[in-house]
């Protein structure tokens, strides 16, 4: 098979390649000059780039190369590059080269890397790992004695997969922080860990704020620490992880604790707070329940987000604070856009990534690993170490993965029933007998939880049909029943939306209570005069 022609490309460098003196020119290795003198690589053209300044010093080169190299031919390439150390210019140029050169299938292609700027270098780099140069890397170093001028070259080849060493460390580096993110539970639900790689690839990548939705015990607050440390591993945040639940934030108490306040800013402030915001400065900040503040609290964060600038209570000077954030609910804000009580524009910054974590019923197999590690959790806190018989494992885990076991707050309760079995084993083993206790504990407090579940099931299925109850999301179930019983319960549509809204109504100037509830309604094909037949 024929030899295809190899091309390469390259800066002249305008130290390296330069002659000490004249007649000079070859007692000492010029990179260049040098790439084409190896019997072992034979370069048959060389686009060899320069500025206008190096032209002279250009064309010198190519001399040289042509009488080591008479099978060389020279290009020179003038680049009106003003700024060689300007990294936009720079690329831009190489760029715009790149897209128009006439590359051949019937030709091999090397990127000269060793001269030029560090820019030139990397911008060479860049477009060779995007394969806009559909070319090779080969560095060239000087010769281990002085006498030689040709040096040595070296192919570097930008196949990764073809370096297990380099392979191995970075599958190990992605698995460590995966195992982070999941807290170290080997997770078996596919589609949960697609989503704990997507995450990580924009923990990594990204300072946007993110959005983790999902019912309540899902890991939302585990989820976002863990998020903070692989931060924090990675030197991307230096500061602290700082984490409110806004439900517990109620009027001046919420403003004051997110945007801190002055001295005498109001009764009882006898000394100056720096707020959460500030605290979170240049760390990480988590807000749980964020559907849970209020609209003007939704306003000062959304200011704060976009330009990193608040005002405290009671000052007149703003502070900044540059926080990453990650919110957490388990509404559906969007819905709460539609009804007034969060904030369109504050829901649109902090939805760029949102994930929407699953509950402990939509990957149940994972519930065996997390078994295990709520049991090496209560080793942790308390320093013993307890276990399950055979028998009882086997007993819990059948009926916890069981439809008898709703998990209603999901990893919370798993937590609770875990901590109840550890404290109460005797001898540091969990029995048959214990099993069967705390099991009759579980179905008892789930009781009014299975109760109203399964009649929010009855009722919206005989409305709806049952495809149509299959398509609603699990967490808008309960809420839609309730208001088709207000609804039914109700004289008329206005009554209704009144008894529905009867906060948020408060907070508008004007509101229309009807139309709002005919929107919602609208959303599940229903409508107020149905419901009312169905009453009467």
């Amino acid at each position: 098979m024929a030899r295809r022609p190899t091309v390469a490309f390259g800066f002249v460098g305008l130290v390296l390649d330069r002659s000490p003196k004249e007649g000079r020119g070859w007692d000492r290795w010029r990179p260049s000059v040098g790439l084409c003198q190896h019997e072992d690589l034979l370069i048959d053209r060389f686009e060899l780039f320069h500025d206008d300044a190096s032209h002279q010093l250009a064309e010198q080169v190519a001399i040289d190369i042509q009488s080591v190299s008479p099978e060389t031919t020279v290009r020179l390439t003038a680049f009106a590059i003003n700024n060689p150390w300007d990294f936009e210019e720079v690329y831009g140029t190489l760029h715009t080269f790149a897209r128009n050169y006439p590359f051949s299938d019937d030709e091999d292609y090397l990127v000269h890397i060793t001269t030029g700027t560090h820019v030139h270098q990397i911008c060479f780099f860049l477009l060779t790992e995007t394969r806009h140069f559909p070319a090779r890397l080969v560095q060239t170093a000087p010769p281990r004695r002085k006498r030689d001028t040709e040096g040595t070259w070296q192919i570097i080849d930008l196949d990764l997969s073809r370096y297990d060493a380099i392979a191995m460390r970075f599958a190990e580096e992605r698995d460590e922080a995966h195992s982070l993110l999941k807290s170290g539970i080997a997770t078996r639900n596919e589609r949960f860990n697609l989503q704990i790689e997507e995450i990580e690839r924009v923990a990594i990548a990204s300072r946007d704020p993110m959005l983790l939705t999902g019912p309540t015990g899902a890991g939302k607050s585990l989820l976002a620490r863990r998020i903070f440390e692989l931060k924090q591993k990675r030197r991307l945040l230096q500061g602290r992880f700082v984490e409110v639940n806004c439900a517990t934030l109620r009027g001046d108490a919420a403003m004051s604790a997110l945007f801190g306040h002055e001295k005498g800013a109001f009764t009882g402030a006898v000394a100056a707070r720096n707020g959460l915001l500030r605290t979170a400065d240049g760390g990480l900040l988590f807000l749980d329940e964020i559907g849970e503040l209020g609209l003007d609290e939704q306003a000062m964060l959304l200011r704060a987000l976009e330009e990193r600038r608040f005002l405290p209570v009671g000052s007149d000077s703003e502070v900044e604070s540059d926080f990453e954030l990650i919110a957490g609910t388990n509404r559906d804000l969007h819905e709460a856009v539609r009804s007034g009580r969060f904030r369109e524009d504050l829901l649109a910054r902090i939805d760029t990534w949102t994930f929407a974590l699953p509950s402990l019923r939509d990957r149940i197999e994972d519930l065996e690993p997390n078994l295990d590690y709520e049991l090496e959790e209560f080793a942790r806190r308390n320093g013993r170490r307890v276990g399950f018989n055979k028998e009882a494992r086997a007993r819990y885990l059948e009926f916890a993965m069981s439809e008898r076991a709703i998990w209603s707050a999901n990893f919370r309760d798993l937590d609770a029933s875990v901590t109840r079995l550890a404290t109460l084993a005797e001898g540091g083993r969990i029995r048959r007998d214990d099993v069967e206790r705390e099991i009759r504990r579980l179905e008892s407090g789930w009781r009014g939880t299975r109760e109203d579940t399964d009649g929010d099931r009855r009722l919206l299925t005989e409305l709806l049909g049952p495809e149509a109850f299959e398509g609603i999301d699990e967490f808008d179930r309960p809420q839609l029943a309730h208001v088709v019983r207000v609804c039914r319960q109700s004289n008329s549509l206005s009554d209704a939306g009144r008894r529905l809204f009867q906060a948020s109504r408060l907070l508008k100037k004007s509101a229309n209570d009807a139309d709002r509830l005919r929107k919602y309604l609208r959303r599940f094909d229903l409508d107020y005069q149905a419901l009312a037949i169905e009453r009467g």
